[in-house]
């Protein structure tokens, strides 16, 4: 794919996404203060809210760019049986699965020294790690298919990929979060 690496060009490739995922950010606005009552409630909910879009974020951010390295580079294909896709889908769930667990037992740590926990450890956990995997899958879904509409409109993936990823999973962190405490709680 040849690339003009021009501010025109990448400006060009970059201002219809931004405009666009502006506006999905405001649907995590929408779906926190729909929730705000609740997370006053319980102010470890409130802590988990900005580690847990910010690690979906990042495990976003790091798999989009492996794959937009591997597009580079040209080894990249969107077979299904794609070793590479693969490996890279399983390390996402892997990291998410030793990274989740963490975040729960450091947001009920924090908001227990700072202003008494009110929800139990166990149940803080498992919010954490039960919307981390599911927010893993929905990271790797997302990223695969930003970067197949990348290649197919013949954009760079290094322009437009990480964005979409990172805002998306701004989205879908708060919905998984409290979807899952709906679920649990």
């Amino acid at each position: 794919m040849p690339t003009e690496w021009t501010v025109r060009a990448i400006t060009r490739a970059m201002l219809p996404v931004l405009f666009v995922l502006t506006i999905v950010e405001l649907g995590s606005g929408l779906v926190l203060g729909r929730f705000e009552a609740q997370l006053l409630r319980y102010p470890t909910l409130l802590a988990l809210v900005p580690v847990t879009i910010g690690t979906a974020g990042n495990l976003g951010s790091v798999l989009a760019a492996r794959l937009s390295t591997s597009f580079h580079l040209g080894t990249l294909s969107f077979a299904p049986d794609d070793e590479h896709l693969v490996g890279n889908a399983v390390a996402t769930v892997a990291l998410a699965s030793s990274i989740f667990p963490i975040v729960g037992v450091g947001a009920w740590g924090l908001t227990a020294l700072v202003s008494g926990a009110r929800l139990p450890l166990r149940t803080v956990f498992v919010v954490a790690v039960v919307a981390g995997i599911v927010l893993a899958v929905l990271v790797i879904v997302v990223t695969f298919a930003a970067t197949y509409v990348a290649y197919r409109f013949s954009l760079d993936p290094d322009d437009v990929v990480i964005p979409v990823v990172t805002n998306t999973c701004d989205v879908l962190g708060v919905v998984v979060l409290f979807a899952t405490v709906q679920l649990l709680l």
